[in-house]
């Protein structure tokens, strides 16, 4: 079977293509695009925004049959079958979980991205793979792209569907296209009479795609007489004739998910199958990406929860040298961090979710920003719980009950919580994507400055608007209300912060500013430099939305107020010193050392250090030479979590 040919692209073309996918309007204000310029628009975040009280009841009442069910699913049943069980999906279905934001015209719940995330915390704490199994379908999936960009006829042909249980995956990543989408070698190729595509090519890492009924692909139509071409965007029926579903890949966590390797030859797919227009599909994934990103915060939300009430139950009751391990102040240290940074991803979680839901602010960069920090804390408090117990959170929970102790899975949800430094872009794509978007209003008032192609008639032109802009701007980052003592007062003990917040938003802005006049075009080659810009902006926005929610429940006169309040002050000193590490390191690091170290190791200047270990890789054991075998042995043919000998799920 013919795979399609490696497709070349410079890095300029693949700059090009992801300059002209990404949303390039700012219709509508955005809190952290702002805050990276250097203003802090606290009017766009407080009051606290809260869902309407027929969201929150809806919500609640979804909620309340979703725990029943939540409670009667055993998490540890995935964990050792390393599969999903049937009954656990068709119960998941016939409770509409597959259609959670799906309009209830379609069959859908109706929920808000607040009541979504809230289900997948509930989701998730079963287990992990049950978060993704749902998420992928519907945050990825069929359902989010065709309610963006979807024709009615599309909506009302296949939401239904989703609705009811015809589980959906999402086809972006191939074998040699990770993050750089120009390199997408999948092709549709119009056929003859205008009426169908024919796609060909092979996708991996297909979450759901092992059981998926529908699938969103991402192939490239070439460019020709009648066709824009550009990679696109299709529906696709998964038992369409021509698509394989060659194996059922295993990772070190999330043993239930349902993810594969999947070849298409010949796969023919009606016209009125393509979502959006030709070209448009990149630019399609990367709104979509913005809702799963918000899922992937409320997953981490969910373990930081769970790991705050193991590491308070154990460290109350486990004793050492006379006293309780919480007391000792290494552990307490641990239990303070996961503590307050819990207080802070829920807050991040919501503010994010009921700005998304109100949709009067752009919340592209907050997405991202939440997903990064989110997704980099949770492996951190996931580590941290790990520590806290010991032996014990090494040892799995499977080996804890047979020993009859508490079956905690502390190791199961540091392997699990791992991918989402990974998933839906990694921390270093993310870093770089937020990059883009915080410099976005000075590529427009100065692009061409930093534009290594740009002939000298447009510098000169881009000069013009530079001075313009950067004379108004740049004086406004001198002073503001975090240098007033008596700003800010309305939020009490949590002031001074608010003050560190206004003050530290500014000198990111200014620390930008040098940085471009200091490296000019070779900027965008200082990723490191630029990423810790984004981790500044990551924790201002934290301790921002982290304050604002505090200071909400404080004014409402919730019993948990005063709590709140002091959750979120230490938080807040806990990410102020990060901030102050970071804002160091901006210029006192060792970039230009490690470059060159690195530039010396892919030289082969070092192999010699590599010597002494034998590399495990390269073994030629029976068991090896069996999985070279691919999909034509009898255990992959035959596997039993493959769509060959597994019912798809359909309520």
């Amino acid at each position: 079977m013919a795979t399609p040919a490696k497709v070349d692209a410079t890095e300029e073309q693949a700059r090009a293509l992801v300059e002209e996918s990404r949303e390039k309007g700012w219709a509508k204000p955005s809190f952290a695009k702002e805050m990276f310029l250097g203003r802090f628009r606290l009017d766009l975040i407080h009051p606290y925004p809260k869902p309407s009280p027929e969201d929150a009841a809806r919500t609640e009442a979804f909620l309340s049959r979703l725990r029943a069910l939540c409670e009667s699913l055993d998490g540890s049943v995935i964990e050792a079958e390393g599969r999903i069980p049937d009954e656990y999906v068709r119960a998941l279905a016939e409770l509409g979980c597959f259609g959670l934001k799906i309009p209830q015209s379609y069959g859908g719940q109706g929920l808000s991205q607040y009541g979504y995330n809230r289900a997948m915390m509930l989701v998730g704490s079963v287990h992990t793979s049950l978060n993704v199994l749902l998420s992928a379908h519907q945050s990825i999936g069929v359902p989010e792209p065709l309610k963006l960009a979807g024709t009615p006829e599309q909506k009302a042909e296949f939401l239904p569907r989703c609705a009811a249980g015809a589980i959906s995956a999402f086809l972006l990543t191939e074998p040699d296209v990770g993050s750089d989408p120009a390199r997408i070698a999948s092709t549709a190729t119009p056929t003859e009479d205008g009426e169908a595509y024919e796609l060909n090519g092979v996708k991996l890492w297909t979450t759901n795609g092992t059981v998926a009924e529908l699938l969103v692909v991402m192939a490239r139509v070439p460019k020709s007489e009648g066709h824009r071409g550009g990679v696109s965007a299709f529906v696709v029926e998964a038992d369409s004739p021509g698509i394989t579903v060659e194996r059922r890949n295993a990772f070190m966590g999330l043993r239930g998910i349902e993810n594969g390797l999947t070849r298409m030859h010949n796969v023919l797919v009606p016209k009125r199958n393509l979502i959006g227009r030709e070209g448009d599909g990149l630019k399609i994934a990367l709104t979509t990406l913005n809702a799963g990103r918000l899922a992937i915060i409320a997953t981490c939300t969910a373990s930081a929860k769970w790991s705050l009430k193991i590491a308070r139950e154990w460290s109350a009751q486990r004793v050492q040298w006379g006293r309780p391990v919480g007391e000792h102040a290494a552990v307490g240290q641990k239990i303070a961090f996961i503590a307050a940074t819990t207080f802070a991803l829920e807050a991040t979680l919501d503010l994010s979710a009921v700005m998304c839901d109100e949709d009067r602010n752009d919340i592209r960069i907050e997405a991202a920003l939440g997903k990064l920090w989110a997704s980099e804390m949770g492996c951190r408090i996931a580590d941290e719980l790990v520590q806290i117990r010991g032996g014990r959170g090494y040892e799995t929970a499977a080996s804890l009950a047979a020993r009859g102790e508490r079956a905690v899975p502390a190791e199961q949800w540091a392997r699990d919580l791992r991918i989402n430094r990974i998933f839906e872009g990694s921390s270093e794509i993310m870093r770089l994507l937020i990059a883009r978007e915080m410099a976005d209003a000075h590529m427009a008032a100065a692009g061409a400055l930093v534009d290594r192609n740009a002939d000298l008639k447009d510098k000169a032109k881009a000069a013009v608007g530079a001075t313009g802009f950067y004379a108004k701007w740049f004086p406004q980052l001198a002073v503001g209300s975090g240098t007033v003592p008596a700003a800010y007062t309305e939020f009490g003990v949590l002031a001074r912060h608010m003050r560190f917040v206004e003050r530290n938003a500014r000198k990111q802005a200014r620390s930008l500013m040098y940085a471009m006049g200091r490296w000019q075009t070779g900027l965008e080659y200082r990723q490191n430099f630029l990423g810790r810009i984004v981790d500044i902006g990551a924790e201002l926005f934290a301790m921002s939305a982290a304050c604002v929610r505090a200071k909400e429940m404080r004014a409402s006169g919730a019993p948990e107020g005063k709590a709140a309040e002091e959750l979120a002050d230490t938080f807040c000193r806990q990410s102020r010193v990060r901030v102050r590490t970071l804002f160091d390191a901006l210029w006192d690091n060792t970039d230009d050392d490690d470059r060159t170290l690195t530039r010396g190791v892919l030289d082969g200047r070092y192999q010699w250090l590599e010597d002494g270990p034998l590399d495990p890789s390269e073994g030629t054991g029976p068991w090896i030479a069996e999985w070279q075998m691919g999909p034509s042995t009898e255990a992959n043919l035959l596997h039993p979590f493959l769509p060959s000998t597994r019912n798809r799920t359909k309520a």
